[in-house]
């Protein structure tokens, strides 16, 4: 025998029961088959509507139209397909229940209440009519049928609306009747009966219950579960697209995942045919051939360590402290027996080790109740300060680990916590099941989301995701985005997708949290009539639950760099090509780095010195090996290295100047070029990196012009003027060259001095051949002495500088791929 429960998927309704009896006449020829059913969709909703309805006074008919409707569209469906389908003898059935319900809810309306046993009858009707639809349907296509009344077999206790079923007493019920091994049996779920027979229903998920409980009272080979997904998935795969499906669950792995809020499997389900030891199959209706996820006894032997994690909302923590629980024999006893006296159920337990305090969570809906009964347990120990006000936490969540194999691996609970921490999720709470197979964590419920998608990336993830948000889309930003667009395929085969959620300029922005077409951004930018806004930014990357946002900051704009601390704070990377982060204020120069610390965030801004070239990097390992740096040299402006090195070509300064702006090597107005300022804030950050302790205007700047020419006037007027400043650069060139030596405009860092000057460069100076664009550096330092540590290659252009933050931007990823 192979118990078959189906319940509401997407389909139509005709289409699902026609589906529910082409599966279970294909079940026919392993064993023989009973069936299960819900109510059709939307049914019960419209019949507990109808009860609430009448109760306040008001008119349920709309109701009862409702459900009217489906069934009438659900018969004239199946009449559609089976011309045989004996659609009068259902319309029939349908029309005598809604004659009964009508009866019902009348005297609810006389009453102005609803007993629990009329509550009972009026919400298993659903149920009801549709075996009565399943019946007619199975009849139609020539088979037998042996419908199963609950009331008479299921043996319901406890409450008329949330039972549960006395299995040993149904299986001697049944055992009465021999089964009739050529007949389909249909019953229908959620209901059973009390000892005199009157109805009683199973609650949520009653239905899958009522199929667990039928496998055991029929000694079944297997119960099935057919829902809309293809089974039990690693988490929730609305949540994450790439959830794996799980082939296999252990009795106690399904059952710490019902308990802990797994949306196809209920505790109750899974309490009978673990007990029973059936194996259960949870399927997809609209996807029978596929593999499904088996619930059984035995684990897999290549065992994951961690199998699944779940997710158990609304909850509420309880807090109970103060003096009197120290060393206070049974304190606990008396919490949790209030609590049951309540009738409320405790999800989770944790206790301090001082005694001090015990914490647990309860669903947010009991926890008026349980703050009555524990103030009315405790107002002697309350009063007499024995025992502290007690405290409620509301708006928490319940993210868990589960798996078999968690009881022998080492390190789970470090990567969990890990995982929370680097999605800047702060725990409340955290307590481990004494069978080692499940790890919790209490956390805000507005965080859930991203625990569970950083948690699912450590433990199960092959795709890594980077979701990027540009600021400034001019020169750079533009060749950023074509490198990701490029790179694509790429990344992808090494497991990398980064998503461009957000591009914006001075104006306008784009937002997407699935990741923007960089087909045409540049067209759909220019079209957009979304405003420029950082708080509709981090709205988005809120409500969308991104667990690694990065923002790239590609302007050289003060008020965004101001604004840096404030990013990382809200959970942002931060890639800044912009330098006037690190040359603001000291105080603010180290609250970046605090904070970015604090929030395990990076902040990252190799690009800030010599563009693509890996500077600042190299810079800090060598620091973090013990190095020191005694001396630098640099030539620092791609500009400004292009400018000099024509000198050496004979070239005159102002042609230089003209040609180097020409080719877009300068700024539109090479005066901010010349002005030395750009290589002040890069020798600048040099020094901080250092460890040295100073301010912009501590920088000696020597400005590449003469000093007292004529500066002022518009950028044209500038460049007009400009030839007059050659006699005093061929003078120095002359000199220069006399001595074997070049010009070069270069930053030094010596004696904890910072000066940015033209300068005489010898031959045997690494900085000598430096031309054409390039940037050089020489670091001479405790361990590069006398040769020093020379970094060289091109500082200026946007693909350059562009590289350099896209390789930024990939060291954001936050965790390593576990093998």
């Amino acid at each position: 025998m192979r118990v078959l429960k189906f319940g509401g998927t997407s389909l139509a309704n005709a289409e699902r029961f026609a589906c529910a009896a082409d599966i279970s006449v294909s079940n026919i020829e392993q064993s023989q088959v009973a069936l299960v059913l819900s109510a059709p969709a939307k049914v019960t909703n419209n019949l507990v509507a109808a009860v609430q309805q009448t109760v306040r006074g008001l008119d349920a008919e709309s109701s009862l139209e409702d459900i009217d409707g489906i069934f009438k569209a659900l018969i004239a469906g199946l009449k559609l397909q089976y011309s045989n389908f004996n659609d009068a003898l259902a319309l029939t059935q349908v029309a005598a229940s809604l004659a009964t319900l009508r009866e019902y809810l009348y005297g609810v309306k006389l009453l102005s209440q609803c007993p629990e046993n009329i509550e009972a009858k009026i919400l298993s009707t659903g149920e009801k009519l549709s075996i009565v639809c399943m019946e007619q349907l199975l009849l139609a296509r020539g088979f037998k049928v042996e419908v199963i009344v609950p009331q008479d077999k299921l043996v319901g206790q406890g409450s008329v609306l949330e039972a549960s079923v006395d299995i040993d007493a149904s299986r001697a019920r049944f055992e009465q009747d021999p089964i009739k091994t050529d007949h389909i049996y249909l019953m229908p779920g959620f209901t059973a009966g009390d000892e005199q027979g009157n109805t009683v229903v199973l609650g949520r998920n009653g239905s899958d219950y009522s199929a667990a409980v039928l496998a055991a009272c029929l000694y079944a080979d297997c119960c099935e579960i057919w829902t809309d997904v293809d089974g039990v998935y690693a988490c929730d795969p609305r949540l994450v697209k790439d959830a794996k499906l799980l082939k296999t669950l252990s009795y106690p792995e399904a059952m710490e995942l019902s308990y802990f809020g797994a949306k196809v499997l209920h505790p109750k389900t899974i309490a009978p045919i673990a007990q029973h030891h059936i194996p259960c199959l949870i399927k997809n209706t609209k996807n029978p051939e596929g593999e499904g996820t088996l619930i059984g006894g035995l684990t897999s032997k290549t065992q994951a360590e961690v199998k699944s994690l779940s997710e158990l909302s609304g909850m509420t923590m309880i807090n109970v402290s103060g003096p009197g629980m120290k060393g206070m024999v049974g304190m606990a006893g008396r919490i949790f027996e209030t609590v049951s006296r309540a009738g409320v159920s405790i999800a989770l337990i944790t206790q301090s080790s001082s005694e001090y305090s015990v914490s647990f969570c309860i669903h947010s809906y009991d926890a008026g109740k349980a703050r009555l009964a524990l103030n009315s347990e405790f107002n002697l120990e309350i009063s007499n300060q024995l025992l502290e006000p007690i405290e409620m936490r509301d708006g928490l969540a319940i993210v868990s680990l589960v798996g078999d194999g968690m009881r022998k691996a080492n390190g789970i609970a470090a990567r969990f916590f890990m995982a929370l921490a680097q999605a800047s999720v702060n725990l409340v709470a955290i307590a481990q099941g004494s069978s080692e197979r499940s790890i919790s964590a209490v956390i805000d419920e507005s965080k859930a989301n991203e625990a569970i998608k950083a948690s699912h990336n450590i433990f199960f993830g092959k795709q890594q995701y980077i979701d990027l948000f540009l600021l400034g889309c001019g020169g750079v930003g533009a060749a950023l985005v074509e490198q990701i667009k490029r790179q694509k395929e790429f990344l992808a085969e090494r497991q990398i997708e980064i998503r461009v959620c957000g591009i914006a300029n001075s104006r306008q922005m784009l937002l997407d949290s699935e990741g923007l077409s960089l087909t045409n951004w540049a067209d759909d930018l220019g079209a957009s009539n979304i405003e420029f806004s950082l708080t509709a930014l981090e709205d988005l990357v809120k409500n969308s639950h991104i667990i690694n946002p990065v923002i790239v900051d590609c302007t050289s704009n003060d008020n965004l760099a101001s604004q840096y601390v404030d990013f990382l704070g809200s959970g942002f990377h931060v890639v800044a090509a912009n330098k006037k982060a690190n040359t603001m204020s000291m105080d603010y120069y180290h609250e970046l780095r605090l904070t970015a610390l604090k929030t395990r965030r990076r902040f990252l801004y190799d690009t800030n010195v010599g563009a693509g070239l890996p500077v600042i990097e190299n810079l800090q390992n060598l620091l973090s090996a013990g190095d020191q740096l005694e001396r630098f040299n640099g030539i620092l402006s791609g500009s400004m290295s292009y400018i000099f090195g024509k000198l050496d070509e004979g070239m005159s300064f102002s042609q230089a100047t003209a040609q180097a702006r020409d080719n877009g090597f300068t700024e539109p107005d090479p005066r901010e070029d010349l002005s030395g300022m750009d290589i002040a804030r890069k020798l600048l950050i040099i020094a901080r990196e250092a460890g040295m302790d100073l301010t912009l205007d501590q920088v000696e700047v020597e400005e590449a012009i003469p000093a007292g020419f004529d500066a002022s006037g518009t950028n044209e007027e500038f460049m007009a003027n400009l030839p007059k400043a050659d006699a005093y650069f061929a003078d120095l060139q002359a000199t220069a060259a006399q001595e074997g030596k070049v010009l070069r405009y270069i930053g030094q860092i010596e004696d904890g001095k910072c000066k940015v000057s033209i300068a005489a460069v010898p031959e045997s100076d690494p900085l000598n051949k430096v031309k054409d664009g390039e940037n050089a550096l020489a670091f001479y330092s405790r361990y590069y002495q006398p040769i020093p540590m020379v970094l060289r290659g091109y500082g200026a252009g946007s693909e350059v500088t562009a590289a350099g933050v896209f390789a930024d931007v990939l060291r954001t990823l936050n965790w390593k791929q576990e093998v």
